[in-house]
């Protein structure tokens, strides 16, 4: 279709006969950017342009948030710069789209540099800017600067009161810093100010005091938010059944999820998925796979995770059975198993003394087109090393690297714990030596093993050398 439109724009811009359908292109520019074709949009305005005809505001507020929206922040800088320079002039909107674009790409001193000159041109922020920018300030843990951007705006705009966006924004900040007293007054205030809160405000503030271990104090504002004639929706759901699975009360959670249905909400995947997770935790496995197969029966569609959750409880109980027998059912159904599976898989086969089984099914993987990670290659490597096995243990870490995935600390903490067990200390020094020189070290395990194993050894003068290495490398690397 777009072909089509940029072929007709083409007979029309370059024809002897040139009809200005100014209509009809804008139509045509906005509709190939809400496609994503901007390359094929910015051409037709760069043609129009050449024949005079400058497009209005709205058409090029489609151009720079579509660029923004592909990543390309820069060239919406661009675009604005030519619109202040020939026309037409932006308007808030343009402006807000953009101090969005920097926002989430965290250049937020791009963002405030450009509303410090959207006034110069004569253009007012307004309430979004206000909102926007206050948001990403916060996000930063830049309170003080957030207020005092709040009140600039506001006094400008000969207004006192924040909006409900605005507060509720403030509101998050105060929750996920823990500062439920400040939380709880600004929400005192917003209802003497006669703030109209919504079901967002709500959601806010129930999963402030769920993230704060404050459940009855949700459970409280919950039912306030009924009585005031407000539905929850799902997100409110969502929350309160994460918090009690959370607490292990999935009864209570298996409750909220029943009242969910019979308020007319329905379940969604991330209501299943916390569901059948919370299930799993506190090891009711029939429960979680009966809220599985009603998933089926009710053709939702299920994701790979509802399985693997499943499966990865099978595999740390050691039950291979039900494990690889839950990944048939999955086959069956449709859902092709991905990594995390296969680590789930990998991990029954380990933890049933099924080395070799491990390995193939890592080699499956491969066959797939699915690329082993991290989880993959530290569970194999640490199996070798635990049955003796310290060649091939090596030949995985050089296999791992060699298919660019990068060894972590766990990694070399296996091969640490292996070369010890094997006796092989000069191999566990180097190793050793060559973490605490990489910077690599984010805990004392690796050391902890090879100190262990001089003093069971008796050399005190390696174990205290290696002690002060161990001090030496924590002064480089997290220096006062």
């Amino acid at each position: 279709m777009s072909r089509e439109n940029i072929s007709l724009a083409k007979i029309d811009l370059q024809g002897c006969t040139f009809v200005y359908n100014y209509t009809e292109h804008a139509a045509t520019i906005r509709s190939l950017c809400l496609e994503g074709k901007l390359g094929a949009a910015m051409w037709l305005r760069r043609k129009m342009v050449q024949k005079g005809l400058i497009l209005d505001v709205f058409t090029h507020n489609h151009i720079v948030n579509g660029l923004c929206r592909t990543g390309l922040a820069e060239e919406a800088d661009w675009l604005i710069r030519e619109m202040l320079e020939f026309g037409p002039h932006p308007n808030s909107a343009t402006y807000n789209t953009l101090i969005k674009a920097y926002c989430i790409v965290n250049s937020v001193d791009k963002a405030l540099y450009l509303f410090s000159t959207m006034t110069n041109t004569g253009i007012q922020p307004n309430r979004v800017t206000c909102n926007i920018l206050v948001h990403a300030l916060c996000e930063k843990g830049l309170l003080k600067e957030a207020k005092r951007m709040l009140e600039e705006i506001l006094h400008d705009n000969h207004n006192d009161i924040p909006n409900l966006v605005t507060s509720t924004i403030f509101l998050d900040y105060y929750f996920k810093n823990g500062a439920i007293i400040q939380a709880l007054s600004l929400w005192n205030e917003m209802l003497l100010k006669c703030t109209n809160v919504d079901v967002v405000a709500y959601n806010v503030l129930i999963n402030g005091f769920c993230k704060n271990q404050q459940t009855s104090l949700a459970y409280g504002y919950a039912c306030e938010m009924i009585k005031k004639g407000l539905q929850p929706d799902g997100f409110t759901y969502n929350i309160l059944i994460h918090a009690l699975c959370k607490e292990g009360k999935t009864g209570e959670a298996c409750y909220i999820l029943g009242v969910m249905s019979k308020m007319g909400v329905m379940p969604d995947q991330i209501s299943y998925k916390i569901m059948i997770r919370g299930l799993c935790f506190v090891g009711n496995i029939a429960k979680a796979k009966e809220l599985l197969s009603y998933m089926l029966s009710n053709a939702i569609i299920t994701k790979p995770l509802m399985w693997n959750i499943i499966i990865d409880f099978y595999g740390r109980c050691r039950d291979r059975s039900n494990a690889f027998f839950t990944r048939d059912q999955m086959l069956a159904f449709g859902v092709c198993p991905n990594v995390f599976t296969y680590n789930s898989l990998i991990l029954a086969e380990v933890k049933c003394g099924n080395f070799h089984d491990a390995c193939t099914l890592k080699e499956e993987m491969i066959i797939k087109g699915l690329f082993p990670d991290i989880v993959t290659y530290n569970l194999l490597i640490g199996t070798a090393c635990s049955l003796g096995r310290l060649g091939l243990a090596l030949e995985l870490h050089d296999e791992m690297v060699r298919r660019g995935c990068k060894p972590d600390i766990i990694t070399y903490t296996e091969l640490v714990r292996g070369f010890c067990i094997r006796g092989d200390l000069k191999e566990a020094e180097e190793l050793c030596a060559k973490i605490l020189k990489s910077g690599l070290l984010n805990d004392h395990v690796p050391v902890q093993i090879l100190f262990s194993t001089y003093c069971k050894r008796k050399r005190l003068f390696e174990a205290f050398n290696l002690y002060q290495q161990w001090l030496a490398s924590k002064r480089d690397n997290y220096p006062l």
